[in-house]
């Protein structure tokens, strides 16, 4: 197991980790199996989507703003409730093949830490296990 550090913008962003991930799944000298990427957070949270359009992250924040909005009428005392509710539907981890020592992800596809309570200092685990 590895645990990186990342460190987070304000509010809501998102930090692409996929070369931390790979370089995990590459020094671990597995050539065939999975890598589980989790974050112990409860504000923050990890997903797939494309990495090279950065207007790409623009639209989920902004889709994710509109669908749960910052401010409204929540009952958690600290505030950042919406960065809960983010962070509980998109899911705290992410399992991804490995093939050849590498990632199998496609073309355009990026692993992303997601921020919704910045800036902070997140951790994220990494677990590579070898197909048996």
């Amino acid at each position: 197991m590895t645990v990186i550090k990342v460190k987070t913008g304000e509010g809501t962003s998102f930090v692409n980790i996929t070369g931390q991930v790979r370089q995990v799944v590459r020094t671990s000298g597995v050539k065939s199996g999975i890598c589980l990427v989790y974050v112990p957070h409860t504000t923050a949270c990890v997903f797939i989507n494309e990495g090279a359009d950065p207007d790409v992250m623009k639209d989920i924040a902004y889709a994710l703003e509109k669908v749960i909005p910052w401010r409204d009428r929540y009952a958690h005392a600290e505030g950042n409730s919406a960065a809960h509710i983010r962070s509980a539907l998109i899911g705290n981890s992410r399992v991804v093949p490995i093939e050849e020592g590498d990632l199998l992800l496609g073309t355009w596809e990026a692993i992303f830490l997601a921020e919704f309570d910045g800036p902070r200092e997140r951790k994220v685990v990494i677990k590579v296990l070898k197909e048996e």
